[in-house]
């Protein structure tokens, strides 16, 4: 039977829970135990850990690595460099650590360089800006920047930057409607 994914020849692959049309590119490192779902793209040099989970459709560029009890959703977007975290108080050799789980929802955007703090839940079609530092949660839509993370606005799941209007917030480019929440925002009915 023919592999259901594609891998480089110079990517280390240990894991047998990858999904069909996934491409896993050179100097990759997916260990056993790693769940990658269908259709993702794992960029050059980048790590997958034990214990980590990867939803359908996701897309981990280069330089990224996903440590044991970060779960990704589907359609989530990891730019160059992103470093995520899954403890709170690391000490080398500490036999005791205690990781902290960390979920970027459905459709999320990373920029490059960003860091996130475990710990950390990102909110659906969240995005957050190259180089920001989210130190709490990321609401639904809320697009975040700077260190610490702060939010500056609300994005559609286009991408596209939210404008008001009267008490809705709609997106020039798709023009979907979307109202505001406690959790941040979603779309009106």
């Amino acid at each position: 039977m023919p592999d259901r994914h594609f891998q480089h020849a110079a990517a280390l692959v240990e894991a047998t829970d990858i999904g069909e049309g996934t491409r896993i590119w050179a100097f990759a490192h997916v260990m056993r135990g790693a769940v990658i779902g269908r259709q993702c793209n794992i960029g050059d040099h980048a790590f997958i850990e034990a214990g980590a989970v990867v939803g359908d459709q996701v897309t981990i560029k280069n330089g990224v690595s996903v440590w044991a009890h970060i779960t990704i959703r589907n359609g989530v977007f990891l730019g160059p460099n992103v470093s995520l975290t899954n403890d709170m108080r690391p000490r080398s050799r500490q036999p005791d650590c205690t990781p902290v789980p960390t979920l970027i929802d459905e459709g999320a955007t990373i920029g490059a360089n960003a860091t996130i703090v475990c710990g950390c839940h990102i909110g659906r079609y969240a995005m957050v800006g190259a180089g920001a530092v989210v130190t709490r949660p990321v609401p639904p839509h809320a697009l975040v920047v700077g260190s610490p993370a702060r939010v500056t606005g609300f994005v559609c799941r286009c991408a596209q930057t939210l404008r008001k209007r009267g008490s809705a917030l709609v997106c020039p480019a798709c023009g979907l409607k979307y109202r505001r929440t406690r959790a941040g925002v979603d779309l009106g009915r």
